[in-house]
């Protein structure tokens, strides 16, 4: 599969081009994420799985891990 070149950073990671991104692309079926440090490591999803996953967030059923 090629990835796409219309990646999007978060808006999360602010402005500049950091090496902590969060970037997002999507093909006709799936959505793309990596991380911008690490671009060639792609995880490959559909919608559903991550509005689940935001939905969770949203509603404080999944939170981050502390370090």
């Amino acid at each position: 599969m090629s990835t796409p070149g219309n990646w999007q950073k978060s808006s999360y990671s602010g402005p500049g081009d950091g090496d902590s991104c969060v970037e997002l692309a999507s093909t006709r079926a799936t959505l793309l994420l990596r991380e911008s440090d690490d671009p060639v490591t792609v995880l490959t999803t559909t919608p559903a799985p991550v509005g689940h996953l935001l939905q969770a967030i949203r509603t404080g059923a999944v939170t981050a891990p502390r370090s």
